[in-house]
């Protein structure tokens, strides 16, 4: 169960909102909760505890003496408490959790995960800075012309995302192509196709990134606020950081420091290489200040407008004129002008800059650097600017590895990797228990130290795998995970991802026995053929899977009537295949298959990418069909 628990610990961006929330409750402001305040500051930070749940933890903390100062706790002992009271919660759950019919939505579908006994405070400047952000971007859409403009408070977002259009749309706004526009149901709408547009957009998050564990299509369906906008950050922030790479600014090289090489770069989180960003264009603005976070540091908004002038054309007729303002809000506001010149005023308010609102600063900031880099690209050649570059098969890994929940979220495959953590959570979904986490390194040391706790950790993962999950390891040490081996971690990685989608398949068969390929391959010529579809496979390699009518026929053989035929091309040509594996994935997903796998992996027969789709299919044949009632 330790791993389990494990697994709860805060993200950075959860830290620095629950650290937000505590200056509300530290009124003082000398960094402490007083234990008479715990209740108070737990239910603020979205926890909800019975009386005598209070009363007992701080006779536990005055009679243990946890904390360094009597009576109060720090910041850093909140936040270890709140951990350990979600993991409580994790383990009264946790049988649950790893049920047939929970992990086959792991893999096909979508969490009912209960959240009993914890409340969710909805952030009323979120709210307002996503229903903005929808309005600003998609109000031009002619398919959203009933949904769109959200009131201006953003009170009615959360019924309009319950037929699920607006948030298909939202995904392909910030991930282009995701989602087949033909697959999505429009106009006059049943509960029944409502669910499916819900369902398709929560299957194409999760291909995208995004964590959907704890999410389903009747909560969207229902507009739960907190899920919504959980939901709606993940979208919005993948889109946002996606231009945070050298193919999108190749400028970016600017920024390496005198012995840096591309990969130190590119091995930093999209938030350090825009505070990095900022701090470039403060230096070049000749201003003495920098910033070490989005949070205290902008809240005067002077290095906003430094920014804000520096990266600006200089048509624009930008000015730094809100420094003479003494008012904080009205220097924001003025400011904030000066973005609106640049077409960037996007995400905060005058009132979110003074109170330091992380996460809608951070998006404030990347809008910026989307739209106006100022960065200028390196003249000549940089050793290992042609390696970079994310390539699709890494970018379908990344996006599998954090849709599972892991934590810290992987921006960086290889660099993200070379401590061993993520893939011992990965282990730890796979086969739970199996990851020791006695033996593991989750917090390191001082710098002599740390790289050898990291390479312990690594060569324990390759021995977990070697031994206990029975991965082909051979020619992979623990070296290779750390130094960040590319063919090897992949190696690695894809068999992770083997092992999960086999044995969810696995333990929804009804003899519970292991699942190999071979019998993947016979299930989908038995599916096709108990239908009537004259198409059928060799194997996973089998050249006519191009065309993507192979799995067309089989998602009409699992949900009879759901393909729309006049939309399949024929003829074979590139463009035509290309179409058909389009609506094949989205289709996929609508009929409720947690698919990975990208259009181009069916088009030219990736192998790999194939299996974990004809695997999808099968784990969804093994539920039964949605209420035939639910259609009408």
């Amino acid at each position: 169960m330790a791993s389990i628990l494990d697994s709860q610990r805060l993200t950075e961006e959860e830290q620095q909102e629950i650290t937000e929330r505590l200056s509300e409750i530290d009124k003082n402001g000398d960094g402490h909760i007083d234990l008479k305040e715990l209740r108070e500051a737990l239910e603020l930070c979205g926890l909800k505890i019975a009386g005598y749940q209070s009363r007992l933890i701080e006779e536990e903390f005055k009679n243990s003496n946890k904390t360094k100062i009597n009576g109060k706790l720090t910041y850093e002992e909140f936040i270890k408490l709140i951990c350990d009271l979600r993991a409580n919660e994790v383990a009264k759950t946790f049988r649950t959790a790893v049920s047939k019919r929970e992990n086959l939505q792991h893999l096909g579908g979508t969490s009912h995960a209960s959240n009993d006994g914890t409340t969710h405070s909805v952030r009323l400047e979120e709210q307002l800075a996503f229903s903005d952000w929808i309005n600003s971007n998609l109000q031009h859409d002619p398919d959203l012309k009933k949904l769109l403009p959200i009131d201006p408070e953003g009170k009615q977002l959360y019924e309009k995302v319950q037929d699920g259009i607006l948030l298909c749309k939202i995904i392909n706004h910030s991930c282009p192509d995701t989602i087949d526009e033909r697959v999505i149901n429009k106009g006059k709408l049943t509960l029944y196709t409502k669910l499916e547009n819900l369902t398709l957009a929560l299957n194409s998050a999760s291909g995208i990134g995004c964590n959907v564990i704890n999410i389903d299509a009747h909560s969207l369906e229902k507009g739960t606020p907190h899920l919504v906008l959980g939901l709606l950050w993940q979208i919005i922030r993948i889109g946002l950081f996606n231009q945070i790479t050298l193919e999108h600014c190749p400028g970016l090289t600017t920024l390496l420091g005198e012995d840096e090489k591309i990969d130190d770069l590119m091995k930093l989180s999209p938030e350090a290489i825009l505070l990095r960003w900022v701090n470039y264009h403060l230096e070049r603005a000749g201003t003495h200040r920098r910033v070490t976070n989005f949070q205290s540091d902008i809240v005067d908004s002077e290095v906003y407008s430094y920014l804000i002038k520096q990266i600006a054309p200089t048509d624009a007729d930008v000015d730094i004129s809100a420094l003479n303002e003494r008012d904080l809000h009205e220097r924001a506001e003025i400011m904030l002008q000066q973005a609106a010149k640049l077409k960037c005023r996007s995400f905060v308010t005058p009132q979110d800059v003074v109170n330091g609102v992380y996460k809608l600063n951070l998006a404030f900031v990347a809008n910026l650097f989307n739209n106006h880099p100022g960065l200028e690209q390196t003249n000549g050649t940089i050793d290992g600017y042609e390696t970079v570059e994310e390539t699709r098969e890494e970018r379908t890994y990344r996006n599998w590895i954090n849709s599972m929940g892991v934590s810290p979220h992987v921006n960086w495959l290889y660099s993200d990797l070379a401590d061993g953590l993520i893939v011992f959570q990965l282990y730890d979904i796979i086969k739970p228990g199996v990851v020791n986490w006695g033996k593991v390194h989750r917090k390191f040391a001082n710098e002599r130290k740390k790289f050898m706790e990291k390479l312990e950790n690594c060569n324990y993962a390759v021995e977990l795998g070697r031994d206990q999950v029975k991965f082909s390891l051979v020619g992979i040490g623990g070296q290779d995970i750390n130094e960040g081996n590319v063919t090897l971690t992949l190696a690695l990685i894809w068999q992770l991802m083997r092992a999960y989608t086999l044995s969810i398949l696995s333990q929804l068969h009804e003899s519970g026995s292991p699942i190999v390929e071979k019998e993947i391959v016979n299930w989908v010529n038995a599916k096709l053929a108990s239908a009537g579809k004259k198409t059928s496979i060799r194997s996973f390699q089998d050249p006519t899977i191009s065309d993507a009518k192979v799995v067309i026929d089989l998602i009409d053989a699992i949900r009879p009537g759901a393909i729309n035929y006049d939309l399949v091309k024929t003829g074979g040509t590139e463009e035509g295949n290309l179409a058909n594996a389009k609506y094949a994935i989205s289709m996929s997903r609508k009929a409720g298959a947690r698919v990975y796998a990208l259009p181009e992996d069916i088009t030219e027969v990736k192998p790999k990418m194939i299996m974990t789709v004809f695997a999808c299919l099968m784990s969804l044949d093994y539920v039964p069909n949605m209420d035939s009632a639910k259609r009408q």
